[in-house]
């Protein structure tokens, strides 16, 4: 299939099937002449397909060298960054807004959606392919037992879809779990009504003791006798509060902490 080895330490799996990568380069909902950054494209297979697109102005950012060079070579009208997405200045490479593809490694796929969120304002769509267990996460709603910080804080800017899952035989070497891919699309919220990077750290100090209550998980920000834990929305596990929950326990907290 290809010159370019599977290196472990990048995580990399390299997608064979044809109709499946054709089937997310069909996922984009372009409307017009649309600004696209491939996130390790590898050896190609779904970058052929995006290439064929009029609509799509690709850039492609690369990390392995050795893939650089193939994809170099084989598909030279490709604008290719040799660079670690996860360090790259966005602003500095599109000035405008852009959508963000890729099958992704599943060792950075976090950080990529975490990076994500940092230019929220540049990227209105993503469509990409990650763990299946990772998509299932994100997309899950409040009450779901996979509901965690990833669902929060990605559903607080993006709708979330799930659209199918990919089966391990596909790649090349072959993961040891399934794959999903899904689409992420941003919603009206420019802003959430409280302090962003306080909302961060309540999810993330919640969901790090997720079996607890949350006034018993939220200790670490407040003490544990501050009289605001007296009401039975802090009877609840951080799983149980869905977007709006915590938006409004952020504010909770920031006005304890102001007060104390």
């Amino acid at each position: 299939m290809t010159q370019v080895r599977a290196k472990k330490h990048l995580g990399q799996h390299f997608l064979k099937d044809l109709e499946v990568a054709r089937r997310i380069a069909a996922s984009l909902p372009l409307d017009g002449r649309t600004s696209v950054l491939e996130i390790g494209p590898g050896t190609g297979v779904l970058t052929q397909f995006l290439l064929q697109n009029p609509d799509i102005e690709l850039t492609a950012v690369e990390l392995d060298s050795e893939s650089v060079q193939y994809l170099n070579k084989n598909y030279p009208q490709l604008k290719i960054i040799e660079a670690d997405f996860l360090k790259m200045d966005l602003k500095s490479v599109f000035q405008d807004k852009f959508f963000i593809i890729g099958n992704f490694p599943y060792n950075i796929s976090s950080q990529i959606f975490f990076k994500m969120l940092d230019n929220k304002e540049s990227i209105p769509c993503l469509v990409g392919m990650i763990q299946k267990e990772v998509a299932e996460r994100m997309a899950a709603k409040a009450g779901n037992k996979t509901y965690g910080i990833l669902s929060v804080l990605m559903q607080a800017y993006y709708s979330i879809d799930y659209l199918f899952t990919v089966h391990e035989h596909v790649f090349d070497p072959p993961p040891k779990v399934k794959s999903a891919v899904i689409r992420l699309t941003r919603n009206d919220v420019s802003k959430i009504d409280c302090n962003e990077q306080l909302f961060k750290t309540v999810v993330k100090t919640a969901f790090n003791q997720r079996r607890k209550q949350m006034r018993n998980s939220l200790k670490p920000l407040v003490p544990k006798e501050n009289p605001m834990f007296a009401d039975p929305l802090f009877d609840k596990r951080p799983e149980q509060l869905d977007v709006a929950a915590f938006i409004d326990l952020t504010n909770r907290i920031e006005k304890a902490l102001q007060e104390s």
